[in-house]
C-alpha cells in the first residue's frame, strides 16, 4: 500500500473516485508550500514544485495499493501529468500526480495557485 494524495476528479463525490474503491481514506491534507497549482485546459489540476513562490493546495490522501495504482489509477490520468511525490504540510511525503516535465501538451494552463483548491477553482469558473 501507498499514501497518495489526490486533488481533483479521484476525491470524494467527483467523478473519478470510483478508481479508489477498497483504498482507505486516509484524511483530508495540505501539500507544503513547495507547489504551483494549474488548470490544465480547464479539466484537471496540475501541482508543480517551486523553490518559492509556491502555496498549499488542499486535498485527500488515500492509502492505495501498488497494484490499484498501476491498473485503475495511472491509465486514468491525462498525459500531461505524471506520478510524482510531494510534501504535506505535516513534513511527511506521500505519491502524487505532477505536471510532466518538460511540458509539452497543447492544453492552456491557468496558475490558480492562489485559491488552492480544485473544488473551489471549479464553483468559482
Amino acid at each position: 500500500m501507498a499514501l497518495m494524495f489526490f486533488n481533483g476528479g479521484a476525491m470524494r463525490g467527483e467523478p473519478l473516485h470510483h478508481l479508489l474503491d477498497g483504498s482507505p481514506f486516509v484524511g483530508t491534507a495540505r501539500t507544503a508550500a513547495k507547489y504551483r497549482f494549474y488548470a490544465v485546459g480547464d479539466q484537471c489540476p496540475a501541482l508543480y514544485p517551486v523553490s518559492h513562490g509556491g502555496a498549499e493546495v488542499t486535498g485527500e490522501v488515500y492509502d492505495v495499493s501498488l497494484d490499484d495504482l498501476r491498473d485503475k489509477v495511472l491509465p486514468s490520468e491525462p498525459h500531461e501529468l505524471e506520478l510524482g511525490v510531494v510534501e504535506l504540510t505535516d513534513g511527511s511525503s506521500a505519491f502524487a500526480m505532477l505536471l510532466r516535465r518538460p511540458y509539452t501538451s497543447h492544453a492552456a494552463l491557468r496558475d490558480i495557485t492562489e485559491v488552492g483548491d480544485w473544488r473551489a477553482y471549479k464553483a468559482s469558473a
